[in-house]
């Protein structure tokens, strides 16, 4: 897409990304037991923790790697909702080239086509 249109093709892809965030936002909420921060809430639960000091210290890295993830996971839907409303979604970011309408089923928030991700991967 390249320009903002607002065919059912794409209210249907915007109601795809908006439940999957909403769905993530749910998930991190219950997993945080509410609204608190999984920072706050890994701060509690570790200063009561009965485990030994290295089992604290790898459910602590554990915490913040599923808090990264979270982070990540919710920055892409968030940038292809974007791309979506400017109408750049499902163009690659690197590339500007089409990415596969196979591709966008089965990930919708992709940024780029699969050529791009690979080099992208490889590069990190």
């Amino acid at each position: 897409m390249t320009k903002p249109t607002h065919t059912s093709t794409t209210q249907a892809i915007a109601a795809s990304l908006y439940d999957m965030r909403r769905g993530l936002l749910e998930r991190i909420a219950e997993q945080r037991g509410g609204v608190v921060s999984r920072a706050d809430m890994a701060a509690d639960h570790f200063a009561h923790s009965e485990d030994s000091r290295a089992q604290t210290n790898a459910a602590k890295y554990l915490e913040f790697a599923l808090n990264e993830r979270e982070t990540e996971e919710l920055i892409a839907i968030d940038a292809a909702l974007a791309r979506l409303h400017t109408g750049h979604y499902g163009q690659c970011v690197n590339c500007t080239k089409p990415i596969t309408p196979a591709r966008l089923r089965a990930t919708p928030e992709a940024s780029r086509c699969i050529t791009c991700q690979q080099k992208f991967e490889l590069a990190t």
